[in-house]
């Protein structure tokens, strides 16, 4: 074998030996979710790659081809056996990237350059203290103190390091989970001064502008309010993702009781039903007339009809009560999410008014400095850049609009981006449910059918002549 391909439908796969081959890269394993057992021994891989679906990897054996890093096995979370003997692995530090398996029991090197190092068994059992074997041979407890008295201070530095380490992934992972709750709730950067050092960050005019006398305390004033408004907006948007989620559980758990319900009254009418047809069809062999057999045969046959009719009721009458909740849900979200869409557009429009505010007060100082300018009578020394934006009224004017409209454009941005997120949440949420529930009720319908279809068939098989036989 040259290559690993058309693996792809054996999802279920639990092991693959591919030992013995000619195989040079590692690939096509991505559907193998559940693969245990993986054997890739004896061929010319020389970088291990393509193993970053199989989380439920235990053993894997890499021997004999012609790596030279232990690396990329990060996904490999269960690993407990791991084959790398005979390879082109030379340096030690491999071996560190191994300690990240808690699971690893079974470690083998043998055959590599770094196997001929003198510390080569004694590093090991001090990296990877939870190994039991290495090269196939028992680790003792002796060997395993001797190499942790010999390594004790790499190791003590070495998980100094790995603690801080740790302690920043957590740190992360718990950053990058609070930022998705904001997202799921459409206010994420507004709990702080982020909209606002946005609208200043491509604004070169402005933050020329904020050096003029007195806007330094004006822009602080403005920065102070405007983030008073986005936290608001924050902490609102975070109560109305609440209150929705509670709908949206609240809606999923009468739409689970209902179907519970209503399943459970079909299964009791099913088993009434194969109670009397067991017996129905018992008594059809034993009988010996062959009038009376066809009448029981009719009567069998009505009881499969009105079988079908009664469940076929019951999923009309699901459906109907699923219609009628399904629609109040959706009233109940699109109202929620119209009222949130609509205050925090009134929220919005007061961010809107503190820059018109600002915008009005910057005019006033760009133009009282002006005329100081012309008259002489400025006694502030001015940067360059900014001086160089009084050369007359209508360039400083027009600085000054620049600015006010990179302002708004950034708060009308955030807002509208608030409201097409949240609608196309609302509009594909509610799309979705009708689709689930169509596929349900399709779904049980084919059931039933194919349930009463099988009893007429049963009942069909009992030809009179094999009866009287």
């Amino acid at each position: 074998i040259l290559r690993i391909d058309n693996l792809w439908q054996f999802e279920n796969l639990r092991k693959l030996q591919l030992d013995n081959n000619i195989i040079e890269k590692i690939e096509g394993l991505e559907n193998l979710t559940h693969l245990v057992w993986l054997d890739l021994s004896f061929n010319n891989i020389e970088t291990i790659e393509g193993l970053d679906t199989l989380v439920n990897l235990e053993d894997l054996s890499l021997f004999n081809n012609q790596i030279s890093k232990i690396d990329s096995l990060d996904a490999l979370v269960k690993l407990q056996v791991l084959s790398l003997g005979n390879n082109r692995i030379d340096n030690m530090m491999n071996i560190i990237y191994l300690r990240r398996f808690k699971c690893l029991r079974t470690l083998s090197l043998s055959g590599n350059p770094i196997s001929e190092a003198e510390d080569y068994k004694m590093f090991i059992c001090a990296y990877l203290p939870d190994l039991v074997y290495l090269d196939f041979r028992c680790i003792d407890d002796h060997t395993k103190e001797l190499a942790e008295a010999k390594h004790q201070y790499s190791i003590d530095e070495l998980k100094r390091q790995e603690k801080l380490m740790q302690a920043r992934l957590e740190d992360e992972q718990a950053r990058r989970e609070e930022l998705e709750k904001h997202k799921t709730a459409f206010v994420e950067h507004l709990n702080g001064s982020f909209l606002f050092d946005s609208m200043y960050a491509e604004d070169s005019e402005g933050n020329k502008l904020s050096y003029l006398p007195g806007v330094g305390e004006l822009l602080e004033t403005y920065k102070d309010k405007f983030v008073i408004i986005c936290v608001n907006i924050f902490e609102y948007g975070l109560k109305q993702q609440e209150k929705r989620k509670t709908e949206l559980d609240t809606f999923s758990e009468c739409v689970h009781e209902a179907i519970q319900e209503n399943q459970e009254q079909g299964k009791s009418k099913i088993a009434k039903f194969e109670e009397k047809h067991l017996s129905s069809l018992s008594a059809i062999r034993e009988e010996l007339e062959l009038p009376n057999i066809e009448k029981m045969i009719l009567e069998c046959s009505a009881d499969i009809s009105e079988l079908f009719d009664a469940l076929m009721t019951l999923e009309m009458q699901l459906v109907e009560q699923l219609e009628e909740t399904i629609n109040m849900f959706e009233r109940n979200i699109v109202d929620m999410v119209g009222l949130f869409i609509k205050n925090v557009q009134s929220l919005t429009a007061q961010c809107r008014d503190l820059e018109n505010h600002h915008h009005e007060k910057l005019l006033e100082i760009s133009i009282s400095t002006l005329e100081n300018i012309v008259k002489g009578d400025l006694d502030e020394d001015l940067p360059d850049d900014l001086r160089a934006l009084f050369v007359d009224k209508d360039t400083i004017v027009n600085a000054v609009g620049a600015s006010h409209n990179i302002h708004l454009l950034k708060i009308n941005n955030r807002e509208e981006e608030l409201v097409t997120r949240i609608n196309s949440w609302c509009t594909c949420l509610v799309d979705k449910i009708h689709k689930d529930e169509i596929m349900r009720n399709r779904k049980r319908v084919k059931e039933i059918n194919q349930y009463i279809d099988h009893m007429r068939s049963e009942l069909d098989n009992l030809e009179c002549g094999d009866i009287l036989d």
